[in-house]
């Protein structure tokens, strides 16, 4: 039996394998439909199914390189697969490209969504049922798990899988038989499994709302996708890679985006990860402004008082870009020292840069190269140095 864990994957990066392959549309309970996949023969490249480039996949930051790393090794086992991650990391473009290279590749790459279907009709949908089996069964159908035989079955969201179901799960992935509903007939399935969920499993455990014997199960390989705050050396990859592909498709051409824009968009949070900075590069491209495009992005990042301006003030771009920027380094830097209990040459370590930088840019944000004697740190150095105007 071979198993695997797959995830939802942002708009431009597809969520199925495309050249060579086929979509086909089953319907289902309830009028719900689910998509299916089927690949040709014969490709392997990364570009042959419609991903991104790899080096646009994995980037070159040092912990997405480790996880390419894990990758390789395991594109041809068949052990199940846990991808953890905060929403829109990723997780589900991971798995394509696993399916996509694995040995589960000629089949059906089937996804389900477990927290977009009510538990009762999610069994019927996996399993499949039998003429009878439940009001309206006017007839037989096979559910998610048999049209992925010999293929990949992704559930994501795993975590919202109800008790009941997570048995059954775990019964599938324990000898690989299963039973439509309505019926006594034991089937088998040579499925491979990938889950997916941006919670803590050990918490939902810890809880009562997960069994500790599924996750064990799933969790033969686990990979962790880092936020986009953890890996910023991909931010100018990515961005690049999302405006070669939202210019084709929005039939726009646009000035590149400048070295001083790019290095604001790197030290942004982006709690909304690959999904936020694609949607900001997609405003770019429709609004087609630098200067929309980075005033909405200071707006959000920084409280107006930040740049000295009322309401009504037009700010210049520049000056909103700059004031950002340094609000920003001033925030990082800060956050550095205190977290390093204010050695400097630590704090130089954790923001990567030489410790004669770091000397200059406390200087130029107006911080103090020593501790605060009174009070909370933090307070006190924000208190006695304002952000700079």
């Amino acid at each position: 039996m071979r198993f695997c864990t797959f995830v939802s994957t942002i708009a431009l990066w597809p969520p199925m394998c495309n050249a060579g392959m086929r979509e086909l549309q089953v319907g289902t309970a309830k009028g719900l439909k689910m998509v299916v996949s089927g690949h040709g023969e014969g490709r392997s490249a990364t570009k042959a199914y419609g991903l991104p480039p790899e080096q646009t996949i994995f980037g070159r930051s040092a912990v997405m390189y480790s996880i390419h790393q894990k990758v390789q090794k395991i594109l041809a086992t068949d052990v199940p697969i846990l991808i953890q991650g905060e929403n829109g990391t990723g997780k589900g473009l991971l798995a394509q490209y696993i399916h996509c290279h694995s040995v589960s590749s000629s089949g059906a790459f089937v996804k389900v969504n477990c927290a977009a279907i009510p538990g009762a009709l999610l069994e019927s949908e996996l399993f499949g049922y039998e003429k009878g089996a439940f009001t309206d069964s006017f007839g037989s159908k096979p559910g998610y798990v048999e049209t992925a035989h010999r293929g990949t079955l992704f559930l994501d969201e795993i975590a919202d899988l109800d008790m009941s179901l997570q048995a059954k799960i775990l019964q599938l992935l324990q000898d690989g038989r299963f039973s439509r509903i309505g019926d006594q007939e034991q089937r088998r399935a040579e499925t491979r499994i990938i889950c997916a969920t941006n919670r803590n499993l050990q918490t939902e455990i810890d809880a009562g709302r997960f069994r500790y014997d599924l996750y064990y199960r799933i969790n033969v390989i686990d990979i962790r996708l880092p936020s986009l705050r953890e890996r910023r050396e991909d931010i100018k990859g990515l961005v690049e890679y999302f405006l070669e592909q939202l210019t084709a498709r929005f039939d726009r051409t646009v000035p590149p985006i400048s070295t001083e824009t790019m290095r604001f968009l790197r030290e942004r949070e982006w709690h909304g990860n690959l999904r936020e900075l694609e949607n900001c590069v997609a405003r770019y491209v429709i609004l087609g402004s630098e200067d929309v495009f980075c005033n909405e992005l200071a707006e959000k990042g920084r409280p107006s008082s930040t740049f000295g301006a009322t309401a009504s003030e037009v700010i210049p771009l520049k000056r909103a870009t700059k004031h950002a920027i340094r609000a920003t380094e001033r925030r990082l830097i800060l956050n550095a020292l205190q977290e390093n209990r204010w050695n400097r040459r630590k704090a130089a370590e954790t923001l990567n840069i030489s410790y004669r930088a770091l000397m200059y840019k406390i200087r130029e944000a107006n911080l103090s190269a020593k501790r605060p004697r009174n009070g909370n740190s933090r307070n006190a150095a924000e208190k006695k140095n304002p952000p700079a105007e």
